[in-house]
């Protein structure tokens, strides 16, 4: 892995020169750990043309082998008590001859931005405008590897619990043991609040899970992502509680289960970033279900659980052969509930397979 974040590095050096800047100041955590495999909390990176020096908070915990665990070149600078670490790398800067500065303005608050310009009086400082966020869209296997990993964290995680016991437990219960189950298979944690919803509140995006018992005849939406060394995926499933399922149910679950089909065949390097949601959206909006403001179909997902690129109606742009991405529409009925199902994927052409789908667990209609 050294060898990727040394050729990840490399790259952002080529932007740098590109436009005429001496070296970058990366204070994004998600960067941070993409150009150096590690991301203590508060940690910034310096990478000037011939190094790379990260910058630490004098209170983190100290390392047992004082090296730094992925690359050689990687140099570290221990930051005074409280001061900001993007202070202590402007000032390795400084000592350098350091003359232009890129820096995430995204990242930075007005006030750190100030204050380092006031540190480097005389030294140049422009917005390193996301160039890191868009060398991060297109992943390599490595990075593929560790999402595939995530989703397969997450589906045993869904898969143990729909073998349990539902009828009578709480939303949030359900949401509370879904994330221990993913930390029990290696997750560092949930890539995001795990959504739990039944009867009136399943299909909604993001509910939160409430203190409402799962009953017999309900709809069950379950929305949930492991995120597994710093990579997160999000998939989302929706079964019926109990007993057959209505027939309005069962036409439902139809229906979004086409339209979500139709967005993942959509997929495909060169293919304009809106089709998959035109795809989906064309389904549903047949059957009458609209939605206003309309929510983009997917999204981006990696060291962010939303990134780059956006599957929206109105989103510019094509898409670009190994990027993993969201497709995830869903219909709720108010009153009565409605149906969610999300997968992540990579895009891949055709010669290829098409696009790799992540998350496996079953789409259908299943009776719980």
């Amino acid at each position: 892995m050294s060898d990727a974040h040394a050729a990840r590095r490399e790259r952002l050096r080529e932007h740098c020169g590109a436009v005429g800047a001496d070296a970058a100041l990366i204070t994004s955590a998600a960067n941070v750990r993409y150009l150096t495999g590690c991301a203590p909390c508060g940690a910034t990176l310096l990478l000037t043309r011939e190094r790379a020096l990260l910058a630490l908070p004098a209170d983190l915990p100290p390392d047992d082998t004082g090296e730094h665990p992925y690359a050689d070149d990687l140099a570290h600078l221990a930051a005074a008590p409280d001061e900001d670490t993007a202070a202590t790398a402007t000032a390795a800067a400084l000592t350098l001859g350091v003359g232009h500065l890129v820096v995430e303005d995204h990242d930075l608050t007005v006030s750190r931005h100030r204050a380092l310009s006031a540190q480097a009086a005389g030294v140049r400082f422009s917005d390193l405008d996301f160039a890191v966020e868009r060398q991060r869209v297109i992943k390599d296997e490595y990075e593929i590897g560790d999402l595939r990993i995530a989703a397969e964290i997450a589906d045993q995680a869904l898969g143990e619990l729909l073998e349990s016991i539902l009828v009578g437990r709480t939303e949030r219960h359900l949401a509370m043991e879904l994330e221990r189950r993913m930390i029990d298979h290696g997750a560092d944690r949930a890539a995001f609040p795990v959504s739990v919803g039944t009867g009136s509140h399943s299909g909604r995006a993001g509910h939160p899970p409430t203190d409402r018992r799962v009953e017999e005849g309900d709809f069950l939406t379950v929305s949930l992502g492991a995120q597994y060394r710093g990579y997160a995926v999000s998939t989302a499933r929706t079964f019926v509680i109990g007993a057959a399922p209505a027939t309005w149910q069962v036409e439902l679950h139809r229906l979004v289960f086409e339209a979500q089909r139709a967005g993942r065949e959509a997929l495909g390097p060169g293919v304009p970033a809106a089709a998959a949601d035109r795809a989906a959206r064309d389904i549903l909006q047949a059957a009458g279900h609209l939605e206003s403001p309309p929510r983009p179909l997917g999204h981006g997902v990696g060291l962010e659980v939303r990134e780059a690129p956006r599957l929206g109606p109105a989103d510019m742009g094509k898409l670009d052969n190994r990027v993993p991405v969201t497709v995830g529409p869903g219909v709720h009925l108010p009153g009565k509930g409605g149906v969610r199902i999300e997968d992540t994927l990579v895009v891949r052409p055709l010669e290829e397979g098409g696009p790799e789908l992540l998350t496996i667990t079953t789409k259908e209609l299943l009776a719980l």
